[in-house]
């Protein structure tokens, strides 16, 4: 996602600064938590979309979620790394929305939406760039960029007063790598002492914000166009709002000038925003077809908590789990649901003895 190890222009204050082994590890499990918080938003406008009157829309949404997805594995391996247990499978993982980012300030919140500019202004203004300057902020953090900052500070600090191999004292074995999990944009790789703690750090802020002199492009080749270089989260939905893709030599300040990217917002489910269980009575369709998806959901995240705490090869049929989310989400999406809308997926919590 967002912003660490970037240069500053100015030396500000920090803000919450993190100073112990602790304090460190609770910090990582709420970027594990600020990983995940991102997914359900972008699933809803991913699977809101026609994938034939937006082929675009679809291929950015997409990729920004597989990769969200690699960052909340780096966020996992980040916490393994230093001793500590990455937690999924509790019901503050999903809180009702609309919900503002875990310890972010206010501003931050997310909705379940439809594809469109509702879910577009939201999505820019969770992968904004920290401008320079800016605090490293380990709570109430205005971008995610300076939240990890804080963390990056935190690992730095914490080396030099304790040494690496104090800090770094996990178990390697419950390190996920692209063995379990790939996607050719990005990189998931273990974490075992410093170094490969700052890369992680890298590669999640600048797929988000882009690269740390502040350009558009966050440093891979576009998988879908090996010709060009990837443009980070941030630009990419930049990209659909204005309709035209970057190119090379454009920068944050001229805009995108390249070829004309298509987005038909008529080419978009009508899901109802923020759908609750509680807007049906017991036992309708749409309820029943919500409480199916939420237990398949909460099932994933049982699935993704055991990957990241000692099983590191299940991580693949976990995420093959997304296949079955898919096709419920878009059912749920073509059944009326009143005023123009269709029903969507709510993303409630399913205690584990309710999910059979």
């Amino acid at each position: 996602m967002n912003h660490a190890g970037q240069q500053r222009t100015a030396v500000a204050p920090t803000r919450a600064r993190i100073e112990t082994l602790e304090s460190l590890r609770e910090h990582l499990q709420w970027a594990v938590e600020l990983e995940h918080a991102t997914l359900p938003s972008y699933l809803c406008a991913l699977y809101s979309l026609d994938p034939e009157q937006n082929p675009d829309a679809v291929q950015v949404v997409s990729s920004v979620f597989v990769e969200e997805m690699i960052h909340l594995a780096l966020a996992a391996n980040l916490l393994n790394a230093v001793g500590g247990k990455p937690r999924l499978d509790t019901p503050e993982m999903l809180p009702c929305y609309p919900r503002r980012l875990p310890h972010g300030e206010h501003s931050l919140e997310l909705s379940l939406v439809p594809f469109g500019p509702e879910a577009l202004e939201m999505f820019l203004r969770l992968e904004q760039p920290a401008p320079p300057g800016a605090p490293a902020e380990g709570d109430h953090y205005e971008t995610i960029g300076q939240f990890y900052d804080a963390i990056e500070q935190a690992l730095r600090h914490l080396c030099a007063e304790l040494g690496e191999r104090e800090v770094f004292s996990g178990d390697p074995s419950r390190q996920v790598t692209a063995d379990h999990f790939s996607h050719t944009a990005g990189r998931l790789d273990r974490v075992d002492d410093l170094d490969t703690a700052l890369a992680a750090l890298k590669e999640i802020v600048e797929q988000g914000e882009g690269t740390a002199r502040g350009e558009v492009w966050d440093g891979d080749q576009d998988i879908f166009h090996p010709d060009r270089d990837e443009v980070a989260h941030y630009y990419r939905f930049v990209e659909l709002k204005l309709g035209r893709r970057y190119r090379r030599g454009d920068t944050p300040q001229s805009g995108p000038t390249g070829e004309a990217l298509s987005v038909d917002f008529a080419g978009v489910r009508p899901m109802r925003r923020n759908p609750r269980l509680a807007d049906h009575p017991l036992d309708s369709p749409i309820r029943t077809a919500q409480q199916e998806f939420n237990r398949t959901y909460c099932t994933l995240l049982q699935s993704l908590e055991q990957s990241f705490n000692g099983w590191p090869k299940t991580l693949g049929p976990a995420i093959r789990t997304m296949y079955a989310l898919k096709t419920q989400a878009q059912s749920l999406m073509e059944m009326p649901d009143g005023d123009g809308c269709t029903a969507g997926p709510t993303f409630e919590y399913v205690e584990p003895e309710l999910r059979r």
